[in-house]
């Protein structure tokens, strides 16, 4: 395959730009195929993370992979609701929603299909009944689609915003505005790959409001609703206004607030999801209640306040 880099793909990892070129190839797909200098550009092999110029000749040959499939294990986890078109789970801090680069086991998919055998083809192998997701250290409310019916209806809600999505934060700073609206474009962060950013002109619409529940010291403890479901777009949305998540290293925050336990993980967590059920069409609202190690940890911060 031959493609052509466009002056609009200059500053692109080549990864990303095959990806987004071929995008019926899994990313760890075309990175292998990097890796194996099955890709070329402009004649020479190059690494994933080349960053394109413009004007290039890609020269893509590929080849055969075993296919990757997510494989059932016996993981704990907690049901909050289930129905036959629906789970909803109680996803804990640490745990990755589905394989990628990296993480092949131990992920939420793998806990599913042990304990329910079949989900919903989903968009891929590795991702059965994955409609949304959340990060790795952000705990809640997370709903997977059992069959496809269920999958596409869910797909389509979250797609045209129908989804109420409400989230508790602890972020660093008091807030200007007791409530507010955030709504700048998130994009790729070119330099630090690992990172979104809002600085760039170009990005995906998105929208955050929050609203400040408590004002504790040096801190401010946020209800944050979402109607877009960009990555990282709570964690980075905040971090534009310069108050990061608490714990939150990746977006600016200290490893560790003097006087405080280590949290070992960011204060963020999805706490409210409602939605309809894909059978009946009624609306469901399902709570997930701070997970202990939040918890203690604002009651420890209120002490000290």
């Amino acid at each position: 395959m031959n493609l052509t880099v466009e002056a609009s793909d200059a500053g692109k990892r080549l990864d990303a730009f095959l990806h987004e070129r071929l995008p019926e190839f899994s990313r760890a797909r075309l990175q292998s195929w990097i890796k194996d200098q099955r890709v070329a550009v402009d004649g020479r092999h190059s690494r994933a993370s080349y960053l394109l110029r413009g004007g290039e000749d890609v020269l893509v040959e590929p080849a055969e992979l075993p296919p990757l499939k997510a494989v059932p294990e016996d993981l704990p986890l907690q049901i909050l609701y289930e129905d036959e078109d629906v789970i909803v789970v109680d996803k804990p801090a640490g745990m990755v929603v589905h394989a990628g680069a990296g993480h092949s086991r131990g992920t939420l998919v793998n806990a599913l299909l042990h304990r329910f055998t079949k989900l919903s083809t989903g968009w891929s192998d590795l991702r059965p009944g994955i409609v949304h997701r959340l990060d790795k250290e952000t705990s809640g409310v997370l709903v997977v689609a059992r069959n496809d019916r269920a999958h596409q209806a869910l797909a389509s809600q979250f797609r045209n915003r129908e989804v109420e999505k409400t989230y508790l934060a602890l972020v660093h700073g008091r807030m200007k505005m007791s409530q507010g609206r955030i709504a700048t474009p998130i994009a790729r962060d070119p330099v630090r790959r690992t990172r979104m950013t809002t600085k760039l002109r170009s990005g995906r619409s998105a929208r955050t409001d929050y609203r400040v529940i408590e004002e504790l010291p040096d801190l401010s403890f946020l209800e944050v609703q979402i109607a877009t479901g960009r990555t990282h777009q709570i964690r980075v949305h905040l971090a534009s206004l310069h108050h990061p998540i608490a714990g939150d290293k990746l977006y600016g925050a200290p490893a560790q607030i003097a006087g405080l336990p280590a949290l070992n993980r960011f204060f963020l967590h999805a706490h409210r999801l409602r939605f309809k059920l894909p059978g009946s069409g009624e609306p469901l609202t399902i709570e997930s209640p701070l997970p202990a190690e939040l918890g203690d940890f604002l009651r420890v911060l209120r002490k000290r306040g």
